[in-house]
């Protein structure tokens, strides 16, 4: 009897979750991932919360995490995903490129950073490169990362808020009202006026508006950039 026989042995697909709150861009995405060659998309959402309770019965190999997102946003969901989940591997998409976004991702343990506008070639690049346990980032931001490592240009102020105040500052610039910051952390409003309160304090601000305008300035919000123009005083 030959036992040699020339089966090949099946290699799984990858498992890829789509979270972002846009369903076009989970759509798009998700079409673009189930027509190529060994990949799965295993499940989608609209939120971090959402991603998280789905784990309990889907394992994805990989997230695909959108950075803002209404409720805890992409930074803290990546911090929580790998927590409870350390072998499941987070590819940051995002439309903010600058600042201190990319290096807190990173920081947060996702283990690659890719920008919405790179080509379908990149971003399947960037998942199996993941799954396979190494590292990437898209080439701007690399390059940004490698000429200030510690973002000393974008961080002067906002590196004055701990990771809570800073999440919820992101949520504040993302038109969330203080109801909805504090369902989404399980926070009292008591609690979430108070980090308001110190947000304002250590930025040197007194309203949400100049907190948008700060975020924006410092690559922190995906806010229109002409609402810098629209906010700057008239000239003499």
């Amino acid at each position: 009897m030959n036992n040699n026989d020339n089966t090949e042995e099946v290699v799984p697909d990858i498992g890829v979750m789509l979270v972002d709150d846009h369903e076009l861009v989970r759509r798009g995405v998700g079409r673009l991932l189930r027509d190529e060659a060994g990949f799965a998309v295993v499940g989608e959402a609209e939120s971090g919360e959402e991603a998280l309770r789905q784990l309990k019965e889907v394992m994805p190999d990989v997230i695909l995490m959108d950075i803002q997102m209404p409720g805890m946003g992409g930074i803290e969901a990546t911090r929580k995903v790998l927590r409870l989940y350390p072998k499941i591997r987070v590819v940051a998409l995002s439309s903010i490129d600058v600042g201190m976004i990319p290096t807190q991702m990173l920081q947060a343990g996702a283990s690659a950073f890719i920008t919405k506008s790179v080509r379908l070639a990149e971003l399947i690049k960037a998942i199996r490169m993941v799954h396979q346990g190494q590292r990437y980032l898209t080439q701007n931001v690399a390059t940004r990362i490698a000429l200030d490592p510690f973002n000393t240009k974008d961080k002067t102020l906002f590196e004055k808020l701990s990771s809570r105040e800073l999440q919820i500052a992101l949520m504040l610039t993302d038109g969330n009202k203080v109801s909805e910051i504090s369902a989404a952390l399980c926070l009292s409003p008591k609690t979430v006026y108070s980090y308001r309160y110190r947000i304002f304090e250590k930025l040197g601000i007194r309203s949400d508006v100049e907190l948008t305008i700060l975020a924006v300035q410092h690559g922190l919000s995906e806010a229109s950039a002409s609402l810098l123009d629209y906010h700057k005083p008239a000239s003499a």
